[in-house]
């Protein structure tokens, strides 16, 4: 998918910007804007030149949820989808959990419904001191979706789950900073300049592929129900580290106090017996 409608790509500086672009609209979530950003993150994470993914939206908002103007689901309500049919956030949810790169969510304004839930996969969530945010599926009537209501409790703990899901209120900046919901605030003009600032240090100091391991660990290991699969898993990175030319410029650049040059390559070099690697 070369071309966007609902959505902007952009790489430099090994940078990939995603941009929800339906400003107008406050960026209300459609059926094509999921493709697209299922395509868009595709396309970053096999792009070697592509370090970190930035995702923002045009305007003042990031995102009031779906846009039921346009129809809000890909088949007829009266029939229902067929078996295979996968709700629209969660198919940016489930794409952004698999990646290899790391994304970045700069948010100001409101994220709202699935303009938030599309978000909790992402590695870092910034914020403008002005957002707000919602999971207001009960005061819709409807459901959580996004795959959510297994992201959230991971991130802000089941209590606070519970509180924002069940009773579908507005939650501000502050609040949403203090249960870990986000990362850090800043000024609403500054918050994306700050995404960059931080994917330009993840580029200059990290080895790409420690960087795809760690984070897939994190989430496909951090549920485990012993730290026992976890530590054989371990033992097994590990252990191939006598054959890393990243792991040995990580210790010589550190002891020659310069700048790393990481040469191994994600779609090349991951350790081929990663449990996730062939879903």
């Amino acid at each position: 998918m070369a071309d966007y409608a609902d959505i902007t790509y952009a790489v430099s500086e090994r940078i990939a910007t995603v941009t929800l672009n339906r400003p107008e609209a406050r960026n209300g979530y459609t059926i094509r804007m999921a493709d697209e950003l299922g395509d868009a993150m595709d396309r970053a994470d096999r792009d070697e030149d592509v370090r970190v993914v930035v995702l923002t939206g045009a305007g003042k908002d990031f995102s009031v949820g779906a846009d039921l103007s346009q129809g809000g689901f890909d088949f007829d309500p009266e029939s229902g989808p067929d078996a295979a049919w996968q709700e629209p956030a969660g198919r940016c949810s489930k794409r952004i959990f698999t990646m290899n790169k790391p994304v970045i969510a700069a948010l100001r304004g409101a994220a709202v419904g699935g303009g938030i839930t599309i978000t909790l996969s992402c590695d870092f969530r910034l914020a403008a001191e002005d957002s707000r945010f919602g999971f207001v599926f009960t005061r819709r009537g409807i459901y959580p979706e996004g795959a959510s209501a297994w992201f959230l409790p991971r991130l802000v703990g089941m209590g606070t789950a519970l509180d924002w899901m069940i009773s579908g209120r507005l939650v501000d900046a502050r609040e949403a900073l203090s249960a870990g919901l986000v990362h850090r605030l800043h000024p609403a003009d500054t918050v994306l300049d700050e995404a960059y600032a931080l994917a330009r240090e993840i580029i200059a100091t990290t080895a790409p592929v420690s960087v795809a391991v760690t984070r897939q660990l994190l989430y496909r290991m951090a549920s485990a129900p012993s730290p026992f699969p976890v530590h054989e898993l371990d033992s097994r990175l590990i252990g191939g580290l006598g054959k890393s030319s990243d792991a040995v410029e990580g210790v010589v650049s550190f002891l020659q106090k310069r700048p790393p040059e990481f040469a191994m390559r994600v779609d090349k070099d991951l350790p081929d017996y990663l449990p996730w690697l062939h879903e």
